[in-house]
């Protein structure tokens, strides 16, 4: 099978490794999207994709958006199929009809939930136990197409942003184990999803970093370590932006103080009154400085009892909100 490869980040890359070595497929080459300037030297950076690319010598397009150039090439190189995962771009239909095998996405979450930009921040912020990885027809629609099959993935109650998304990348590895031969023959069988449960993911900004203490401390706990590494989380002290490397939850304890004031501030921590329960921060950073455990930031930098942070309110990561749990297009296998 001569397969192309549609992805520009890192969560794509035990997948593609796993396509380099399978005796059935030939990895024709790799599209991604462009080198970006990055950094205070804005100098340009090859995401995680194109590094692998040029490690591997795999040949590599970099169009802003593929055309008709990228469709002459695929014919050129008699492409079967295309699998795309965390592309960062929305293909159009004549590239769609252009591969005899389809263009299939492999997209991390059990769909109908959570289509979108952010499926793995929003399912771990939003207290999901388990999520996974879905091959997927693409369609013209966003993430709407039939489901083939799925590799479920347990949410561990310590997970981070990034610790989730490096279970997802390996879970893709089983499941094109199951399916390449389906693939290849063009006998693959998908299901249609339920539009009746679908809930939408949007792109996260910078702006999602900001606590927002109306919410509980429960809520704000999942939501510190989805977000990491990026965009991270941040109180906001009187202008300044403290970035919050780790923080918990204490929902057994009231706070009668208005959501956003400091309770106490010590070596334990720095509490903070939430609508529900007292966030504890554990870890904070200045800008331009170090992540430090509180009890060495506070010899710096005073958080006092009685502080009111400023409040942020971010619209939601997903809407709407998928509980109860739909059932999902196939049934998941486990990791």
């Amino acid at each position: 099978m001569r397969l192309v490869f549609l992805g520009s980040d890192a969560i794509a890359l035990p997948a593609l490794e796993f396509l380099r070595t399978a005796s059935d497929v030939q990895l024709m080459g790799i599209i991604t999207q462009p080198d970006r300037p990055a950094g205070r030297g804005r100098h340009l950076h090859a995401n995680a994709v194109a590094q692998w690319a040029r490690t591997q010598e795999v040949p590599m397009l970099q169009p802003l958006q593929p055309g008709a150039a990228d469709l002459a090439w695929l014919r050129e190189q008699r492409v079967d199929v295309a699998l795309v995962m965390a592309y960062g771009r929305i293909l159009r239909e004549d590239f769609l009809a252009a591969l005899p095998c389809g263009v299939w996405n492999l997209h991390a979450s059990l769909l109908p939930a959570y289509r979108g930009a952010s499926p793995v921040e929003a399912a771990l912020a939003l207290g999901e136990t388990e999520t996974g990885v879905c091959l997927m027809r693409v369609v013209p629609a966003l993430d709407a197409g039939p489901v083939a099959d799925a590799e479920c993935v347990p949410i561990h109650a310590s997970d981070t942003g990034a610790a989730l998304r490096e279970r997802l990348a390996r879970a893709c590895v089983p499941l094109l184990e199951r399916n390449l031969t389906a693939l290849s023959e063009g006998s693959i069988h998908a299901v249609p999803q339920d539009e009746s449960h679908v809930s939408y993911t949007r792109k996260l900004t910078k702006a999602d970093a900001h606590l927002d203490f109306s919410l509980t401390a429960a809520e704000l706990e999942r939501r510190v370590r989805a977000l990491q590494p990026w965009p991270g989380a941040m109180i906001d002290q009187a202008g300044e932006c403290l970035k919050v490397g780790e923080a918990m939850a204490m929902p057994e304890e009231s706070a009668t103080a208005e959501p956003g004031t400091v309770l106490r501030s010590g070596e334990a921590g720095v509490d903070i009154a939430t609508a529900v329960g007292v966030l504890r921060l554990l870890a904070l950073q200045r800008p331009g400085g170090r992540m430090l455990g509180v009890a060495k930031f506070l010899r710096g930098h005073a958080l006092p009892p009685g502080t009111v942070l400023v409040h942020h309110a971010p619209p939601p990561l997903a809407s709407p909100r998928p509980f109860p749990r739909p059932v999902p297009a196939v049934a998941p296998k486990s990791v």
